[in-house]
Parts: C-alpha cells; sequence; structure tokens
C-alpha cells in the first residue's frame, strides 16, 4: 500500500504523492494496514479512476493456504467496488511477480473466485503484463469453460 515494487509501486509512481497521502490514513492493526487476503479502498490520486482498491495476495511457498488467500484477496477487492458503486475494475495477477504464485494456478484461482462474486453493473478487466501470463490466464479460462 505505500509504493513498493510491481503493481503497487506503478500505481503509485502514475497517481502521484496524493495517494501515498490516502494510504497512510488508512488505519493499521497491529502495524499491518491490509492484512494478506484482505482489501482496502483509497481515492485515486492523479489516475483516471475515482478510487484505488488495494489488495495484498500471499506468498506461495510461505502463507499457509496461498489458494485461499488469493481467493478472498480477488473477491474481497470486487467486494469493495461494488459497495462503492465503482461501473469498471480493474485487476492484475495478483501474486504472480515477487509473490512466486504459479501463473497456472494463480489463474485458476482467480477466474473462479471471480465467478463466485454475485457482482452486476461492474465491468471486471483483468491486467496481463506478458504473453506467457496472458497465454496461462487463457488457457485457465478455457478449461474452466
Amino acid at each position: 500500500m505505500l509504493g513498493g515494487g510491481g503493481v503497487d509501486g506503478a500505481i503509485h509512481n502514475a497517481a502521484g504523492p496524493k495517494l501515498l497521502e490516502y494510504c497512510k490514513r488508512v488505519p493499521a492493526v497491529d502495524g499491518i494496514r491490509c492484512p494478506t487476503g484482505e482489501s482496502r479502498i483509497t481515492l485515486a490520486g492523479n489516475l483516471h479512476a475515482k478510487f484505488v482498491i488495494h489488495t495484498v495476495g500471499p506468498v506461495y511457498g510461505i502463507d499457509p493456504d496461498p489458494e485461499a488467500l488469493l481467493a478472498k484477496a480477488y473477491q474481497s477487492s470486487l467486494g469493495l467496488a461494488m459497495e462503492r458503486g465503482c461501473q469498471s475494475v480493474a485487476l492484475p495477477a495478483l501474486s504472480c511477480g515477487a509473490y512466486g504464485f504459479p501463473w497456472d494456478k494463480a489463474a485458476t484461482v482467480a477466474l473462479a473466485a471471480c465467478g463466485r462474486v454475485p457482482f452486476q453493473n461492474l465491468s471486471l478487466t483483468f491486467y496481463l503484463s506478458g504473453a506467457e501470463i496472458m497465454h496461462s490466464w487463457s488457457q485457465a479460462l478455457a478449461e474452466a469453460g
């Protein structure tokens, strides 16, 4: 949430310093602003969006039950989007970078988790950075039928 690496850093760079101010206002519990598998929402700073939904996916091979935590992260993000009346949401391939989640497993979990959310009037886009990850997710979608 505080502009680290990966997607978080890219979003903070694009949104400008206001986003960091908004994130610092999110209350921390035991020093943690957003526990693994949960999501928080802030205003979007300089982005062409109203909100940024921050979520923390599991570290594969370290966090217990990473599939359940990953599913919870996607579902909590969509839940916040619906609570705020968002019309569209773009989600990255959570935990697939530095957190080491295998792309094929992550795709299967993400698609199943998002498919269980009864969302209406919400356009969902997955942002997938690169041909290999796109192929993994396309394969998972085809297998899901």
